[in-house]
């Protein structure tokens, strides 16, 4: 346990917890951009550690602002301000170390050194190398929204007790959400937005979920069994049926009990055999499921064997479409130079998320489908109606686009 941990936060750490904040984000509360703040940026990290170590900070509200989901609803995010954003990388830069050594190896999300594809890599193997069948979808329900604060307090009591941080946790907690010029301050969730948002989100599952599954659970079961958690996504993977079944049957009231609910018709139990003798069981939702972007389904490799792939997701497809037609329909008046620009950026941060072994149908075909948007909206710009595919493939092959490749050769296909 940590009693003391604030003397080590000194004008030095502070400059390094700016220099790691992200300047180029949307303003909080108070307006004040990265440029404002660095006009007098040493006094203002002095004041703001002073205020910090002497408990007389106060956490300012965050904004509010909705991000679209695939299914229709949207996705709440606040936005804080700069000067709380750099006082809770300050205090993430205390805590990640000690919780580092905490963590387990099945947590993947928000964590120095892992990665999304760390984690498809490890449920891949699961299937691949441990013979893994059966499958838990879990969904928490409003996850980052329902986090009871009671419970989290006490999770951090096991490992944290110095004064000044526990303060400053308890203060943003509090702080409270800005919209619309009514200030609201919630009862339970993280501030979303912020950088300590996702460590306190990692903390709470680490004891709801991951210890309880590898340390309770799997020592219960009869056959093998794997966990694979990126924040509050997770999958929980199985030999032998029975052994999901037990564990969903007892996972639901574990949430329950930490005052968090598993979604009802995002949580499923997946038969995810190769051969399915009469189709897929009776008790089972699905023969599929998508993890952070992918649709997991078996193929067949160039060799014939059967091979688990991770192709893109439906719906991450086409908002990925989506959202490029969006912009090319509403700077269709740019020049061709800077939308050529544009779409090289999308086409290379597609390829550096989803271009991974096996994935490749699904690349080349995004590749060719956002040249069909451009050339679609490049049409209805007067002069350009008269566009045809000739003419456009000229021009690409003196300004062309960066092309469609996989980028995480981990898997063989």
């Amino acid at each position: 346990m940590f009693t003391s941990l604030h003397h080590l936060i000194d004008l030095e750490w502070m400059h390094e917890a700016y220099r790691l904040t992200r300047k180029d984000g949307a303003v909080g509360v108070d307006g004040v951009t990265a440029a404002q703040y660095e006009g007098g940026l040493e006094e203002n990290l002095r004041d703001l550690l002073d205020r910090i170590r002497s408990g007389r900070y106060v956490a300012p509200p965050v904004r509010r602002h909705y991000l679209p989901k695939s299914d229709g609803t949207k996705r709440p995010l606040g936005i804080p301000t700069l000067e709380d954003k750099v006082a809770q990388r300050a205090v993430v830069m205390l805590l990640e170390p000690i919780y580092e050594t905490d963590f387990l190896p099945c947590s993947y999300g928000f964590r120095p050194g892992r990665s999304a594809h760390d984690a498809l890599r490890a449920l891949r193997n699961g299937f691949m190398e441990q013979g893994l069948r059966w499958v838990i979808d879990v969904d928490i329900a409003k996850y980052f929204d329902t986090i009871d604060h009671t419970h989290l307090r006490c999770f951090l009591d096991q490992r944290v007790t110095d004064g000044v941080v526990r303060r400053m946790i308890d203060k943003w907690l509090k702080a409270g959400v800005l919209e619309s010029g009514i200030l609201q301050r919630p009862i339970r969730g993280t501030p979303q937005g912020g950088v300590v948002s996702p460590l306190l989100a990692n903390i709470y599952l680490h004891h709801v979920l991951d210890q309880w599954f590898t340390q309770v659970v799997q020592g219960r079961l009869k056959g093998r069994s794997l966990l694979v958690r990126y924040a509050d996504d997770a999958v929980l993977a199985f030999d032998d049926f029975r052994d999901g079944q037990r564990v969903l049957a007892v996972l639901g009231k574990r949430m329950g009990r930490y005052a968090l609910k598993l979604h009802p018709q995002k949580t499923g139990f997946i038969d995810f055999r190769f051969k399915r003798p009469r189709g897929r069981h009776p008790l089972a939702t699905g023969t599929s499921f998508s993890f952070l972007g992918f649709t997991q389904v078996w193929g067949r490799s160039r060799q014939n064997k059967p091979v688990v792939q991770q192709v893109t997701a439906k719906d991450r497809f086409a908002r990925a479409l989506r959202a490029a037609s969006d912009w090319c329909r509403a700077n269709r008046h740019r020049g061709f130079r800077e939308q050529h620009q544009y779409l090289s950026r999308v086409i290379q941060g597609h390829c550096a998320y989803f271009g991974i072994t096996g994935n490749d149908r699904r690349i080349r075909w995004f590749h060719h489908q956002v040249i069909r948007i451009w050339m679609k909206w490049l049409r209805r710009r007067g002069r350009q109606g008269h566009l045809t595919w000739p003419r456009l493939r000229k021009m690409l092959k003196r300004y062309p686009l960066p092309p469609a490749r996989i980028v995480h050769q981990y898997a063989v296909s």
